[in-house]
């Protein structure tokens, strides 16, 4: 579904954004020009950037592996 009709930027757009590391609008804004032109979309963009957000901090946590901490032979010595 196209959020910004003024840049075409669509949700899955912003999903791979989200994915290649954006974190805020500010960051949607340089990348994709989300919300530069009229306006209309920031509210929508910002919910879609928040439940992909959401999304992929559920995600993360249901396929984290615990930490293995190793002693370092080398630094003993």
């Amino acid at each position: 579904m196209i959020v910004c009709i003024c840049q075409n930027v669509s949700d899955g757009k912003i999903h791979r954004a989200v994915d290649g590391g954006v974190t805020s609008m500010v960051q949607l804004r340089d990348q994709l020009g989300v919300g530069t032109c009229c306006g209309k979309c920031h509210a929508h963009a910002k919910q879609v950037l928040r439940e992909c957000l959401s999304s992929n901090a559920q995600q993360s946590h249901c396929h984290m592996q615990p930490m293995l901490f190793q002693r370092n032979i080398m630094a003993a010595a």
